[in-house]
């Protein structure tokens, strides 16, 4: 009698919890992209009263995380999960889950406005946050010592620039990690010897720096036409991930973040569209 009383509350907690979440679905995730998903949130929901949407940040690896551990239904990253990852997700899943890329960004390296430096190469940039260029006039500029700042090791704009940028590489013991792209840029707009790198969105009150792939290379800022083109060297897809295929609330969702509509607030945050 004892265990058909606590089956049938467990049952209705069970059923309580579920009513609770019907019609909600939550994002966690990349902070690059936490602005993003909150307009996409609030323009979706304009049209879809029904549906509450919630989005918060934390870094791509947090939100990773939450959709492995079941208290997300989908994550926003800014690079692509690991195989480890994968692994988790199959081992408690049965899924590897399902990658939706869902706009484009340019990883921009950040100086700030009174800076006379407009362009660095990859090397050049790998050189300050290693740590083996410590000072503007190395690299074309003032007599100044450099101030580097980045972003901690669960962000997902962290690992594409260690990736792509460091290549592998650590940072400099003296490189400041930040908990979030918006502290970066406020750090690199106070110190006028600061550098920094993120989503092209955030970069206001700051100068973003052309890149060159190589010495020869021509110098390239981050752009709608270069982000599409692949001529800017840190161009890279933003995602959604979920566990399953899409469906019911998740997948009305993505199909309208995916649309035209869904596709020109990006554009209008800051982000290029993926078509």
């Amino acid at each position: 009698m004892r265990f058909k009383t606590f089956f049938i509350s467990a049952f209705l907690l069970l059923a309580s919890a579920t009513a609770v979440r019907a019609g909600t679905v939550s994002v966690k995730g990349s902070d690059t992209m936490v602005i993003l998903g909150q307009r996409w949130a609030e323009e979706f929901m304009k049209k879809n009263p029904d549906t509450t949407i919630t989005v918060t940040g934390g870094g791509s690896g947090t939100g990773i995380a939450a959709l492995i551990g079941g208290t997300a239904d989908i994550c926003q990253s800014s690079r692509a999960m690991k195989a480890p990852e994968k692994a988790k997700l199959r081992d408690r899943y049965n899924t590897t889950g399902v990658e939706l890329p869902v706009a484009k960004d340019g990883l921009s390296i950040y100086v700030n406005s009174a800076n006379p430096i407009n362009e660095l190469t990859i090397d050049q940039i790998k050189q300050i946050f290693t740590g083996k260029v410590t000072n503007w006039k190395d690299v074309g500029g003032p007599d100044a010592k450099i101030i580097p700042y980045s972003r901690e090791n669960s962000s997902g704009t962290y690992v594409f620039f260690k990736d792509n940028v460091l290549g592998g590489a650590d940072l400099a013991a003296r490189a400041q990690t930040m908990p979030g792209t918006g502290v970066v840029v406020n750090a690199v707009t106070k110190e006028k010897n600061g550098i920094g790198y993120g989503g092209a969105a955030y970069a206001k009150g700051i100068k973003i720096v052309k890149i060159k792939k190589d010495a020869s290379a021509p110098a390239i800022a981050p752009s709608p036409e270069t982000v599409k083109a692949g001529t800017y060297a840190l161009a890279r897809p933003l995602f959604f991930y979920v566990r399953n295929k899409p469906a019911g609330d998740i997948k009305t969702f993505i199909d309208w973040v995916l649309s035209d509509e869904g596709q020109a607030i990006a554009s209008k945050v800051g982000y290029y569209p993926l078509k």
